[in-house]
């Protein structure tokens, strides 16, 4: 059993902090926000992750995990510090380190024992040495620590999953025997364990982050060649899929890639390699399908209705993905206010991100069902593929719509089915294509 603090309770924060306790160890949450801090002390998790408020309250009960306002009190005899802190996108691409910045002095100003300071927050290459000279500055005389980089691999809706069997961890330190020391902490997992030096862990993190996300951009390119060509994308998928060179995963074409990770990490890895002389084409193309894939999707709707002044447009899904009500750079978003900015009149149901999407998008209306949206409606959106938008009673939603026709962003949906139950339907790259009866039309611009 290992004495933990975790300074900063988001996504990661919090579930590393949770899991931890579940396997034994003594944690201390630091959070300096009050209003989250009272919500974490009375057993809530502030944010929606699958079976996290469970454990959460489980490991309270049990004595294990506790959260605290103050530096002094999280730190105390914490043998093992972990900062999980956000770091968001600064105006001009690069990674916003301010509240590293801040841990890592409220660390140093409060640190009385030996410690292992944990870097887990996405943070830039050269980040692990800032840390360090931080919490040097400010730092006793005499206390002794080492800084170690330990970056997360969580999706968001698989949270828990992932900590708990993760494919590997990563350890970037100067320091060996530091970083053996989080080793043995991360042990019962089970998991492969690379160990290497701070920047190289650091590095692995965004390169995986943005390889991902290039095969994302990849398919969405092959899927608009699949429209034009008459092929069927999520078939060419399946063949590629099959190859082991390949593999199946992050191949399925739609509106592009959001969240807090991928917008955010694609765009730091490429201010990085920018400002150091290097010309990331690459990366820039990632970016640039990404977008165009939401724009594509809005000139689908366009084409369809044609001129979308005083149209009604029902929108099914807000988050980023399912099982998430993460908002951040979500497809849903640019497609909206697009549309909006074309004259529709938009509705949208999503079965737990209204609440945070309705403080970004007031003049929306959210509706309390699927067939709450479909009512009235011209067209009717499918922007995240959340679990209970399979199985809908298309009968039922044709009569409600003005006009049927589905436009399915997730290819969630078997295009001749929905031809057969009387519903004009596009997909992404499927091969099938509706009658254009507006194709004289100009199509906006997301």
């Amino acid at each position: 059993m290992r004495n933990i603090c975790v300074v900063g309770t988001g996504y990661v924060g919090l579930t590393t902090g949770v899991c931890f306790a579940d396997l034994g160890n003594t944690v201390t949450c630091i959070e300096i926000n009050t209003e989250k801090l009272e919500q974490l002390r009375c057993g809530k998790s502030p944010i929606y992750e699958p079976g996290l408020e469970e454990l959460q309250e489980r490991n309270m009960r049990a004595g294990r995990l506790r959260f605290t306002a103050d530096y002094a009190e999280g730190l105390t005899d914490a043998e093992l510090i972990f900062i999980t802190v956000g770091t968001p996108m600064g105006p001009d691409g690069a990674a916003d380190l301010s509240y590293v910045q801040a841990a890592a002095q409220g660390i140093g100003q409060h640190l009385k024992n030996e410690a292992i300071i944990i870097d887990k927050s996405t943070v830039p290459v050269g980040t692990g040495d800032m840390v360090f000279g931080i919490i040097a500055q400010h730092a006793a005389p005499g206390v002794s620590f080492a800084v170690v980089s330990n970056p997360e691999f969580l999706r968001e809706g698989s949270a828990l999953s992932d900590f708990f069997k993760p494919d590997r961890i990563v350890l970037g330190s100067t320091n060996t025997q530091a970083a053996e020391k989080v080793a043995e902490l991360h042990a019962p997992l089970g998991a492969p364990i690379i160990i290497t030096d701070l920047r190289t862990a650091e590095m692995i993190k965004y390169a995986s982050n943005a390889f991902l996300a290039t095969r994302i951009s990849f398919i969405n390119e092959i899927a608009q060649i699949c429209e034009r060509l008459g092929a069927d994308v999520q078939e060419v998928a399946r063949g590629m899929g099959a190859d082991r060179r390949i593999g199946p995963h992050f191949l399925d074409a739609g509106i592009g890639y959001g969240g807090s990770c991928f917008p955010k990490d694609v765009l730091a890895l490429h201010h990085m390699a920018a400002s150091s002389g290097c010309h990331p084409q690459l990366l820039q193309a990632v970016m640039d399908i990404n977008q165009s894939a939401r724009e594509r999707f809005v000139q689908k709707v366009q084409i369809l209705l044609g001129d979308l002044k005083g149209k009604c447009v029902g929108i099914l899904g807000l988050s980023f993905k399912p099982n998430t009500d993460d908002i951040r750079e979500a497809p849903s978003i640019d497609i909206i206010r697009t549309l909006q900015g074309a004259g529709a009149r938009v509705k949208a149901y999503d079965p737990v991100a209204m609440e945070n999407a309705g403080e970004l998008m007031p003049e929306v209306t959210f509706c309390a069902t699927a067939y709450d949206v479909a009512k009235e409606s011209d067209a009717l959106l499918l922007v995240t593929e959340w679990n209970e938008f399979k199985q809908l009673n298309w009968e039922k939603i044709r009569s409600f719509m003005r006009q049927p026709i589905v436009i399915d962003g997730r290819n969630l949906y078997d295009p001749e089915e929905m031809i057969a139950r009387g519903f004009t339907y596009w997909g992404v790259g499927r091969g099938v294509q509706p009658t254009l009866a507006a194709a004289s039309n100009e199509p906006v611009s997301a």
